[in-house]
């Protein structure tokens, strides 16, 4: 069996990827389904069950067409990098085996294995892709860029999905069954009441750009403010919610004013303490 080493953007990663995009069943071992678990770290966590209910079907009456990818985690027992939603079928339409590639491979590597295939296939809702990309983050030492270049993602796109997990619990959620976009979920972002929003928003079928501006709408104050300081309704949503994510980063109220190509951030602070601390994660880079 061919070992795979540790694998970034090189051949390790690109053979992993090929197997998993590789149709033929001859050079797959047919594993028994109770040897093999899922992954703990599995990107995708929503599986539609109509949708696993129609594969079973398939599978019933076609077979497996396209093998797994799993991992050895000891004599007998195996983890899947690839291909849940095929084993979790197998298991409905009650298959004794499923054809699967084994292939030696560490927890990152199956982790970006994982990510990428899924990326890639759009299986993925942007709340799960985004929690992945934390995880890379977190768990593995990545970078954004790291990141991006790992899933063929701009560094901005990485940014922004990460900024979705900063949402509540019941817009995360609805962005997961499908209710709002993530268009809708980055517009919810700059809003100081994202769930107020986000009931609005799927009471009256509000669009992305709607959503946008009545999040710009609250933030500037309402109609009189509107009058006031129009400059605030066409501020970037990205802007706003990079305000937030400093904001709670910091403890402190943080404001980012754009000018041309470049801007100022203003930083509010109300004691020498707050000062200092400030100043200490700005002097170690952590912020």
């Amino acid at each position: 069996m061919a070992v795979q080493r540790k694998a970034g953007l090189g051949r390790g990663l690109s053979a992993l990827l090929d197997d998993i995009k590789a149709p033929d069943l001859s050079a797959a071992q047919f594993v028994p389904i109770e040897q093999i678990s899922a992954n703990p770290m599995q990107p995708r966590r929503h599986f539609d069950p109509e949708a696993l209910a129609q594969l079973a079907e398939s599978i019933q009456a076609r077979g497996v067409l396209q093998p797994i990818l799993i991992r050895p985690l000891g004599p007998g027992k195996y983890e899947i990098v690839a291909g849940e939603r095929r084993w979790r079928a197998c298991q409905m339409a009650r298959m004794p085996d499923i054809p699967a590639m084994i292939r030696e491979m560490d927890a990152d590597c199956a982790l970006q294995v994982g990510i990428v295939e899924n990326v890639q296939r759009a299986d993925l809702n942007p709340i799960e892709e985004a929690a992945s990309y934390k995880r890379l983050i977190d768990q593995h030492g990545h970078t954004q860029d790291a990141v991006g270049q790992i899933v063929g993602k701009s560094r901005s796109h990485v940014a922004n999905l990460l900024r979705l997990l900063e949402l509540p619990e019941s817009v995360r959620t609805a962005v997961i069954d499908g209710l709002l976009t993530m268009g809708h979920a980055r517009a919810l972002l700059a809003t100081y009441d994202p769930e107020a929003l986000m009931r609005e928003v799927l009471v009256k079928g509000l669009s992305v750009r709607e959503t946008e501006a009545r999040a710009a709408r609250d933030n500037s104050g309402g109609s009189l403010m509107q009058r006031v300081r129009p400059q605030m309704v066409a501020r970037d949503v990205d802007e706003l919610a990079l305000e937030r994510q400093l904001s709670a980063a910091l403890g402190m109220k943080v404001a980012i004013a754009s000018q041309g190509q470049g801007g100022r951030i203003e930083v509010r602070y109300s004691s020498l303490d707050q000062l200092d601390m400030i100043v200490a994660r700005l002097a170690g880079g952590r912020v």
